[in-house]
């Protein structure tokens, strides 16, 4: 069995992240095992028209400067082959077409790390960056099995074309929603379906991105996560996808209360035939390969504290969402989580 000093399991933006901090901040050459072909990560599954939130200046991996204009917000395909390129840089031993299936911890300290084709590795250091992006979650409602429309969720939603002339309702309030609602709004008729109205927060302050904001205030750090958390779905716009939204006909209503076999029944009562629904109601984490052991809860959610397991020692995560702030699930935060992480849990092995 080979022995390595840090196994990532992922070479997604949070996978990459970590690889990346670890080759600055003095860990041996990192092993990244990812289950898919490439180091894109979910980007390249994304729909056709999305694009980042954050500008590229504070969506780069550390040593790796995000190309062009610093300040626009790069686009799907961007991102891909951004992460990409990243990954081919790293000084990371990056094994593709690697999906691990089991961690345990082994007898007489570390962990052994195993995959579906039967490989095995010893690991002084763990970090699971698995990602929250592949296991899309959608609520379960009266008549789901019922509707003979089509329903799929923002994770598989692609262009507008495959909807030209539909009726579509689109169930969400954050960023995804909007941003799908307002690519569909020329070609069909569409519904935006929330429990509570759009909470819109500008793009700009003062002439400058809301995320310069959030860096030079502190108020995107540790000790806020929780009371970040609490805060309502609010969606960045520098005004165009409000517009998008009014120019098409967008209209907002409480979220319907079931499905029938051609449409929904609205909170009102009112019943009306649809001929899509588009779930863009998020995702939940999932790590099959610790099914079993101490470091999930009943509710199979990691037990941690900013992102080093509290139960497994050698253990951490990358990627949780508020994991230790607000964008602690994106690119612009996954470097800031994995330096801490890796740290902390160095200061572990060595007391160990």
């Amino acid at each position: 069995m080979e022995h390595v000093d840090l196994l990532i399991i992922g070479a997604g933006q949070s996978g990459l992240s970590t690889a990346a901090v670890a080759t600055r901040t003095g860990w041996s050459r990192p092993l990244v095992l990812e289950a898919g072909g490439d180091t894109a990560g979910s980007w390249p599954l994304y729909y056709d028209s999305l694009t980042l939130f954050s500008p590229a200046r504070y969506s780069a991996l550390p040593g790796h400067p995000f190309p062009g204009d610093p300040d626009r917000y790069p686009a799907r395909d961007e991102v891909a082959d951004y992460l990409r390129t990243v990954g081919k840089g790293l000084d990371a031993d990056i094994r593709t077409g690697a999906r691990v299936t089991a961690v345990r911890s082994a007898v007489g300290g570390g962990l052994t790390v195993e995959t579906g084709n039967g490989e095995q590795w010893s690991a002084r250091t763990v970090v699971a960056a698995s990602g929250v992006f592949a296991h899309p979650h959608t609520p379960a409602l009266p008549g789901r099995e019922l509707f003979g429309g089509r329903q799929l969720h923002s994770a598989d939603y692609r262009a507008p074309t495959d909807f030209e002339g539909a009726r579509v309702v689109v169930v969400g309030a954050g960023n995804s929603a909007i941003q799908i609602a307002a690519d569909l709004a020329p070609l069909a008729r569409v519904t935006l379906a929330t429990r509570a109205p759009v909470r819109w927060t500008a793009q700009y302050i003062l002439g400058r991105d809301i995320h310069w904001w959030t860096r030079c205030t502190g108020l995107d750090i540790a000790p806020m996560r929780r009371q970040l958390a609490k805060l309502p779905v609010s969606v960045l716009d520098d005004g165009t996808y409000k517009a998008a939204l009014e120019k098409g006909g967008v209209e907002r209503r409480d979220m319907f209360t079931a499905l029938t076999e051609d449409g929904v029944i609205w909170a009102d009562d009112t019943q009306e035939a649809v001929d899509a629904v588009i779930w863009a109601t998020g995702y939940r984490h999932r790590y099959p390969y610790l099914a079993g052991t101490p470091a999930l809860d009943d509710q199979h959610r990691p037990l941690h504290r900013l992102g080093v397991s509290t139960t497994v020692p050698g253990l951490g995560y990358v990627g949780i969402e508020f994991q230790r702030g607000f964008a602690s699930n994106s690119l612009r935060g996954a470097a800031r989580d994995a330096r801490h992480v890796l740290s902390r849990l160095r200061r572990t092995a060595r007391r160990g």
